[in-house]
């Protein structure tokens, strides 16, 4: 008598793959002949964030979330070794993609996920079926200025003067309001999420990662007028969940989108920067909604 194995296709599996000499981590769950989401997370996370998503997805779907270079448990090269900049960053994904026969994909963003996505669809607008952004920017309307003055300021003249503020975000103070601040009830929110954001940031020599991605953050501003462009003629489709309360980007944001794409999909949640730390049933049921829609 034969025992089946059975195979959980939401088992969630940590792999690594080489990308240009590089190491990649990257969790991967869901049937392989299944449409794929792509999870680009944001400054100061790593894959982490989607460690309740990539489940909650991955009976009907193939999920894909990597660890940008310099972050969670990809390689992170001296910044003295690799140029950090979004384009950089972009490549590593672009041949992570390749590497694993990713040609079309639905892509979630956040924060620092969005500028990376965008520079993919303009290389390649084919390959990206739909965009679900949380609190992902592709506007300037919703930079919340008291967060971003400082992030100016050193971007446009690093120096002792200007370096202080920003240097601040890599704090565990800083990171612990990045996941607390605008969520009702923040005992929903774990320790353990920003005490692993600050252990990976404050790694030997990853300061000066994260400062030369800060210093590199006006070409993703400067690169807008073309995504928008690109929105405007492809009408991609797109969900933005939101948590409304974000004081990095704000609501705006999340509206401005209907001005290039008037059928975007937009729902603001009662949440903060990361959203699905508190509200991931809610989030979960708007992607299957809207990719149950779109893919169909």
């Amino acid at each position: 008598m034969t025992t089946a194995v059975l195979h959980r296709t939401t088992d969630v599996h940590h792999r690594t793959a080489n990308v240009a000499g590089r190491s990649v981590f990257y969790r991967e769950a869901g049937p392989h002949e299944a449409p794929t989401i792509v999870l680009l997370h944001g400054f100061p996370s790593s894959s982490h964030m989607f460690r309740g998503l990539i489940p909650a997805l991955a009976d009907e779907y193939h999920v894909v979330a990597p660890d940008h270079l310099g972050f969670g448990l990809s390689d992170a090269p001296a910044a003295e070794e690799f140029d950090y900049t979004f384009d950089a960053l972009t490549d590593v994904t672009e041949g992570l993609l390749d590497q694993l026969g990713i040609d079309r994909y639905v892509t979630y963003v956040h924060d620092y996920g969005a500028p990376i996505t965008w520079r993919l669809a303009l290389r390649g607008p084919h390959r990206i079926v739909a965009i679900i952004s949380q609190n992902g920017n592709a506007y300037t309307d919703g930079f919340v200025e008291s967060f971003w003055t400082g992030v100016w300021a050193y971007a446009h003249d690093p120096g002792p003067a200007t370096e202080g503020a920003v240097r601040a975000a890599l704090g565990l103070d800083a990171i612990r309001w990045q996941y607390l601040n605008g969520v009702p009830d923040p005992t929903l929110v774990s320790p353990d999420t920003w005490l692993h954001d600050h252990a990976q940031v404050n790694r030997e020599g990853n300061d000066k990662i994260q400062l030369r991605l800060f210093r590199d953050y006006p070409t993703n501003v400067d690169l807008y007028p073309r995504v928008q462009e690109y929105f405007r003629s492809s009408q991609v489709p797109l969900l933005a969940v939101w948590g409304a309360n974000d004081e990095i980007f704000g609501p705006d944001g999340a509206r401005a989108f209907a001005r290039d794409l008037p059928d975007a999909e937009i729902h603001l949640l009662n949440g903060g920067h990361f959203l699905l730390e508190s509200e991931l049933d809610t989030v979960t049921g708007y992607i299957r909604g809207f990719c149950g829609r779109v893919l169909s």
